[in-house]
């Protein structure tokens, strides 16, 4: 009896591909609501845009636009002047899960899993029964390709229902329509807000986005000049675990082991793959892919215990403190900026920098939590705040010290703003929803520490004001009773009232010029970037209509 029942549950077995598993579980990219689906689809078309215009070196203009089908279906356009798609590749980009260049390239970008485009059209896919619509131009001297593509789920590769040649005044860029199953709906977590937060945090981008609604947003670039372009690194000794190690070593071209630490990892030069080996008591001219198990073993507490330098950070390309806080000036109205990009730091072998920025006062009301704002590589998160890293520093932090008032484990209270921004080779997310950031404690305390520098500069700021407000009211106090103190002097030292009272009241002119040159200088900046917005928009609306 038992022999034919595992026959017959063998011949039930089957194997299921990827595409077969999201299609169950879509609720782990991000689709497991309407609302979400819709920013979900954005933001991974956005993503991909971002990166492809920055890997060839073109300023991003991208124009997202959402229409209204009715019956909660939605079209969803996204378009850039990044470098196209070569045609060939073009199914397996849109119609393929887990296809990309970046899963194996150890340098900082949004997109890593080859999952999110893809992901969406399956999502479009499944609620509309759509496929996706692609046009792609590589140059001027080529034609762009159209093309209508879906997913075949249970071999996980791409349908093509279409494909044709059609004329696009564009030189070079890639545009899709998707149309999906969605809800839209203003305020936090919505596409308004997403696009926003992205142009905080890519200062060098212009977005133009038209809303369900036909209300068009222009979100102008404050900056000229590229992120500098990451350079792909090789893995660190530090981050390297049992297995990666046990299979790096089965595919390395290495014929020595110590040719095989120098050349697959990075940091480490032939004097330090030879103290490896010593202290790992292997010999330097071993077959890599004849290591045993307990051999690779002792490779693992030999780099343990052998000093080795930190991965090189030119594999991030953070914001810059200067650029954040441009970013923050044209999209966050405040009285008050400052920002802080920490040294690169390591977890796991993996480089990570971690950059923070505050805007105090504005519209951001006094008496509500501050308004929390993390990113990861360039990319908004406004999903799961409380599972986040980021959460966790903050309210792990006293800002009573920096002039917030605040209760135990919760965020702080007041007209701020912050910003966190995780920049690295593999942002460690809880999900792959890309929604939240792992609590690493060197994580943290980087979050921490640069928290602490922003927090610092909000303190001196809030204190100065403060005394300058306690310097207003003295002088209007004591501008009542000039009079009165005159009359006193007259009849002490006998000059005469009118004299003094002329004299008291120039003194008062000179304390009053001073607050007011203190008061100025700190609204000089925020003016000149509201005019500078002004003038980028006004030129990006007739751009656009052009």
């Amino acid at each position: 009896m038992s022999e034919l029942t595992a026959v017959k549950l063998a011949q039930q077995q089957r194997e299921v591909s990827v595409a077969e598993f999201f299609e169950r579980n879509r609720h782990l990219l991000g689709f497991d609501n309407k609302r979400k689906a819709l920013l979900t689809v954005v933001k991974e078309a956005c993503d991909n845009s971002l990166d492809a215009t920055e890997e060839a070196r073109v300023l991003p203009e991208i124009n997202v636009e959402i229409i209204d089908l009715g019956n909660d279906k939605f079209r969803i356009i996204v378009e850039d002047n990044g470098p196209g798609i070569v045609k060939k590749q073009i199914p397996n980009v849109f119609g393929k899960l887990l296809y990309g260049s970046k899963f194996h390239s150890m340098k900082m970008s949004r997109g890593q899993q080859g999952i999110g485009i893809s992901a969406s059209c399956l999502y479009a896919q499944l609620t509309t029964g759509r496929p996706l619509r692609v046009i792609s131009k590589i140059s001027p001297k080529h034609p762009a390709v159209y093309m209508e593509i879906g997913i075949d789920t249970k071999n996980n590769r791409a349908q093509v229902f279409k494909e044709e040649e059609k004329e696009w005044k564009k030189e070079h860029g890639t545009r899709i329509e998707l149309d999906i199953e969605g809800s839209y709906q203003k305020g936090e977590q919505s596409v308004d807000v997403y696009l926003k937060e992205t142009a905080i945090v890519n200062p060098h981008a212009t977005i133009l986005y038209t809303n369900p609604k036909a209300e068009q947003l222009i979100f102008p670039r404050a900056t000229d000049l590229l992120p500098v372009q990451p350079k792909e690194i090789k893995p660190h000794p530090y981050g390297v675990e049992h297995g990666i190690l046990m299979k790096m070593l089965q595919t390395t071209e290495s014929r020595t082991l110590q040719s095989f630490l120098t050349n697959d990892f990075s940091r480490v030069g032939p004097g330090t793959a030879k103290e490896i080996c010593q202290n790992a008591r292997l010999l330097p001219n071993s077959k890599p892919s004849e290591l045993t198990h307990p051999q690779i073993e002792q490779l693992m507490e030999g780099i343990k215990n052998t000093k080795i330098i930190a991965p090189p950070a030119d594999c991030i390309s953070p914001i810059g403190a200067e650029l954040l806080e441009k970013g923050l000036k044209k999209e966050v109205n405040s009285e008050f900026y400052a920002t802080s990009t920490r040294s690169p730091e390591v977890y796991r072998g993996i480089p990570f920098i971690i950059e923070a920025g505050i805007a105090y006062g504005g519209e951001q009301a006094g008496d509500q939590s501050i308004r929390l704002l993390r990113f990861a590589n360039r990319v908004p998160l406004l999903y799961q705040q409380s599972s986040c890293a980021t959460f966790k520093a903050i309210t792990g932090m006293n800002w009573r010290q920096y002039g917030l008032s605040q209760s135990q484990g919760a965020l702080p209270i007041g007209p701020v703003t912050v910003v966190v921004h995780l920049a690295s080779v593999w942002p460690p997310f809880t999900s792959e929803a890309k929604e939240a950031i792992a609590h690493y404690p060197e994580i943290i305390k980087e979050m921490r520490l640069a928290l602490q520098d922003c927090g610092r500069k909000l303190s001196s700021y809030i204190n100065k004001k403060k005394r300058v407000g306690e310097a207003q009211q003295r002088i209007s106090i004591f501008e009542n009773y000039i009079p009165e103190v005159a009359g006193f002097l007259e009849a002490l030292t006998g000059e005469k009232k009118e004299k003094t009272i002329e004299k008291m009241r120039q003194m008062l002119s000179k304390n009053k010029e001073l607050i007011q040159q203190y008061k100025e200088a700190h609204e000089v900046t925020k003016r000149e970037a509201e005019e500078k917005e002004d003038q980028i928009e006004l030129k990006g609306a007739i751009e656009y209509d052009e």
